[in-house]
């Protein structure tokens, strides 16, 4: 695939029309609403990403764009479904039938938006991308990963900002313990794994298709799991009687 030309740098992007419907979901959302939790998360990924192609991080600004709103196209068609009582994905279901459960923490519910996006929605970007630009997956990999090198980075911002302080830690073991569990640096290596497998299998629907399904599915397990309530956490004993 011939690479693109640049993008100039003023120039509205489709990732800044990305970047309004986030922000009109913002302003829509509760400030408490699960769904709301990771909507901030992703908007500011998001718009970090639109300053990557503004100041020229891609090496192909054009495929990065392409990327980006494939994948973002994903979560919002999520959300408008859930929205219309419409069935989502097997992989955004658990956040959106956890969304305002008491016992959910706010980075339980962030990481759980992130596992579907990254887990299930970004293999399928990259080959609605790989269809859109015809090109193989291969010739993504840049852009795939400067998008999931920023995505890791900004993994550790979350948790600080979303977990309990240090001075919580002895109620926040279990909630520590359940995080552990998962990664996003393995997660996006699955993606990229599964994607390279999808585009291998495009000339076999009826296998594509079962293997998309299946992965949907054990990606909202693992959602499933990341929203495990937990029980308020009790006073803490005196150090003496």
């Amino acid at each position: 695939m011939p690479r693109c030309e640049q993008v100039p740098p003023a120039v509205d992007t489709p990732v800044d029309g990305v970047v309004r419907r986030l922000r009109a979901l913002d302003a829509a959302l509760p400030p408490g609403d699960g769904v709301a939790v990771f909507n901030r998360v992703y908007l500011t990924v998001t718009q970090t990403v639109d300053r990557y192609v503004d100041t020229g991080r891609f090496a192909d600004p054009y495929a990065a764009i392409t990327l980006d709103v494939r994948f973002a196209q994903r979560y919002l068609d999520a959300v408008d479904a859930a929205a219309r009582d419409r069935r989502a994905p097997a992989c955004w279901r658990p956040l959106f039938q956890f969304r305002r459960h008491p016992g959910v923490r706010p980075v339980q519910f962030a990481l759980a938006g992130i596992n579907a996006h990254i887990g299930h929605d970004l293999a399928l970007a990259v080959v609605d991308t790989c269809r859109t630009l015809d090109c193989a997956p291969a010739e993504l990999e840049d852009e795939f990963d400067t998008v999931g090198d920023l995505l890791v980075s900004l993994e550790e911002r979350i948790r600080e900002d979303l977990m309990p302080g240090p001075d919580l830690l002895q109620i926040a073991d279990p909630l520590t313990h359940l995080l552990g569990s998962w990664s996003l640096e393995r997660a996006r290596e699955a993606a990229w794994t599964a994607a390279r497998a999808l585009w291998a299998l495009r000339t076999l629907p009826d296998i594509a298709g079962e293997c998309t399904e299946r992965l949907d599915t054990a990606v909202g397990l693992a959602g499933r799991m990341l929203l495990t309530p937990l029980a308020a956490p009790p006073a803490t004993p005196p150090l003496w009687n």
